[in-house]
């Protein structure tokens, strides 16, 4: 993860941003601190990326990497603006000892792939590339499975669809995700591969609700998302709301904040 401490929204690169938008970066950093310290509350150690100035969006985590069994294909971001920031998550990774895979093509990360026991969701149409699906297969040596993303407002995977248990224990694979967010193929593969999935509405997804993180047990996603939190408790798990609303303004949430290591 990595503080807000330059958080801002300067320029526009999802549906979400406005330029000039008045931001509150004081309670931006407390909203952030506040989830840092649900994740250590619920027994999960959290490392710590040093924000850049000049680099707003660090704080989203989730985008600069994807981790999996010590290893990481590591990001190649679509626009300018972001572009730095791949060479500083790599740069951490290292000290920490893990083998960092530079891509060849474009790809944002854990925001369009997602991490399942048994295979990765990965996201296309906006930001990651299909190229970037085989090339993360490769590196990673895990089955890739390709899904188009087709309303702007969902840019990323972890946007439309959340992992809410990935079929590492006893029970079963398991999701949230946003039907209409997805090709009429792509809703076809989801129901096929997760007939029981929830899928959730558009009200909850426009709060950024499916921006989720999940252990298995509890998951941490948006306190505006109210019906999607019942929906979740319905399904047997702990839901745990937070409010990072102000981070909201960039397009970003929970999961966006998040770049979790998968062994």
């Amino acid at each position: 993860m990595c503080a807000p401490t330059h958080f801002d929204v300067t320029y526009a690169i999802n549906a979400w941003m406005q330029p000039g938008i008045h931001v509150d970066r004081d309670r931006a950093v407390a909203q952030w601190q506040a989830l840092v310290e649900t994740y250590r509350a619920l027994g999960h150690s959290v490392e710590l990326l040093e924000p850049a100035a000049g680099l707003p969006d660090m704080v989203f985590a989730a985008n600069g990497a994807l981790v999996v069994d010590g290893r990481a294909y590591g990001a190649r971001f679509r626009h300018v603006e972001r572009q730095a920031e791949a060479v500083l998550h790599a740069g951490l990774l290292r000290e920490q000892g893990v083998e960092v895979v530079e891509p060849a093509h474009t790809n944002e990360g854990e925001g369009d792939f997602l991490v399942l026991a048994s295979m990765i969701l990965a996201g296309t149409g906006f930001r990651t590339s299909l190229h970037a699906h085989v090339e993360a297969a490769a590196a990673l040596d895990r089955p890739v499975v390709s899904l188009e993303l087709v309303d702007p407002r969902f840019y990323h995977l972890d946007t439309a669809l959340a992992v809410l248990d990935d079929g590492n224990g006893e029970a079963p694979a398991d999701i949230a995700y946003l039907p209409s967010a997805f090709s009429p193929h792509s809703r076809r593969t989801l129901r096929q591969l997760f007939p029981d999935a929830i899928e959730c509405s558009e009200a909850d997804a426009l709060v950024l609700g499916l921006n989720a993180v999940s252990d298995g047990h509890h998951v941490v996603l948006p306190s505006q998302a109210t019906r999607l939190a019942s929906q979740v408790a319905d399904h047997g798990y702990a839901p745990v709301p937070v409010d990072v609303s102000e981070l909201l303004k960039a397009g970003g949430s929970v999961k966006c904040c998040t770049q979790e290591h998968h062994a």
